[in-house]
């Protein structure tokens, strides 16, 4: 439920509200409301909570949220979330961003080289794999630790925010220390535990939909971070296992336009794993931009034939330079122009 309180109500009449909620056997969590201080009341709320809580002193309204999502639903909160990030980059607030580099990193020199690429082609967000999901343990499983060092030391000399996925909670520190955004990764959407978790961390964090989740079951996992006090949740449509074998996944914009309009998280689309072909990027890019997308995931490596980990959909920081100037022209030409870069850091 959402407890509307009155515009001249006290600090004591909300912290009794608080404290009713907590004797219900419910929580209470406050939403930033623009115009009134308004209470998410969260648990099995029944008719009878209502009624009472409808009781208190400096209680304008109870509504109730028919969504089982209560945090990301657009009843809770109706203004769309913007997520701040380091170097002035901002997630959510209309015009799109381009999070791009390598799927994995695996050298200083070819994080570089993907990196200084994805600068020049005005990308915002640095995104590189330190610790990588593979189906078979005998794939590269990534640098780990000394990769997210690198990636962090990369962001900060080219000024960028950087992002990278943690898969446990053995990783959950060192992400913290090294990135700008977690990442919870497809695999990762369901384990709750990681979730709460990220959410107590305080960070940004990006939550990517599963392999085979349904929409409904992505937002209730978005519930886990966001029950945790932590409002700078961005989702991420990377496609969906379907019966089609042509490509990789299938990405599901249908996924992008009802996701923002049912809630008011950003949601960045990842072209990349959604259709695991590089020639598919650019058009799909396009596409998702077009659906409502936020921002777009892109993986760029310098030399995509000789790369450990998804180089089939891969583009080259040239190709990436491509999409961008592309994606800009759409964004410009249907009212969502994309976010200015970082600015270039001078020694």
């Amino acid at each position: 439920m959402i407890i509307v309180m009155d515009l001249d109500h006290t600090a004591e009449q909300e912290q009794r509200v608080m404290q009713r909620l907590v004797e219900l056997g419910l929580t209470g969590q406050k939403v930033q409301g623009t115009e009134r201080a308004v209470i998410a009341g969260l648990g099995q709320v029944l008719q009878e909570h209502r009624d009472d809580i409808s009781s208190l002193p400096g209680v304008n309204e109870v509504i109730r949220v028919s969504k089982p999502y209560k945090l990301s639903s657009r009843e809770t909160h109706p203004a769309d979330t913007v997520i701040d990030l380091p170097y002035g980059v901002k997630v959510g607030n209309g015009h799109p961003v381009f999070m791009a580099g390598p799927c994995a990193i695996e050298t200083e020199d070819q994080l570089w080289a993907a990196c200084k690429g994805v600068k020049a082609g005005g990308a915002h967000i640095l995104r590189g794999g330190a610790f990588k999901p593979r189906t078979s343990p005998y794939s590269f499983q990534g640098l780990g630790v000394p990769g997210l060092k690198m990636l962090a030391q990369v962001g900060k000399e080219l000024g960028m925010p950087v992002i990278s996925e943690l898969l446990s909670l053995r990783d959950l520190e060192p992400c913290i220390e090294y990135t700008d955004i977690l990442q919870i990764g497809a695999r990762s959407m369901q384990n709750f535990v990681l979730l709460e978790e990220a959410g107590k961390s305080g960070k940004p964090v990006m939550l990517k939909r599963g392999l085979a989740g349904t929409i409904e079951e992505w937002l209730m996992a978005a519930e886990y971070i966001l029950s945790q006090n932590n409002g700078q949740l961005i989702l991420c449509e990377r496609g969906i296992r379907t019966f089609e074998t042509a490509t990789r996944n299938t990405l599901d914009l249908n996924a992008v336009a009802l996701v923002k309009h049912l809630s008011h998280l950003p949601v960045i689309a990842d072209p990349s794993h959604g259709t695991g072909k590089w020639y598919l990027v650019k058009p799909m890019s396009l596409a998702s931009i077009a659906a409502g997308a936020d921002g777009l995931m892109i993986e760029v490596h310098p030399n995509p034939d000789h790369a450990l980990s998804d180089g089939a959909q891969s583009l080259t920081p040239a190709n990436f330079g491509e999409l961008a100037k592309e994606a800009r022209a759409l964004g410009a030409a249907i009212g969502r122009s994309f976010a200015e870069p970082p600015a270039a850091v001078h020694a």
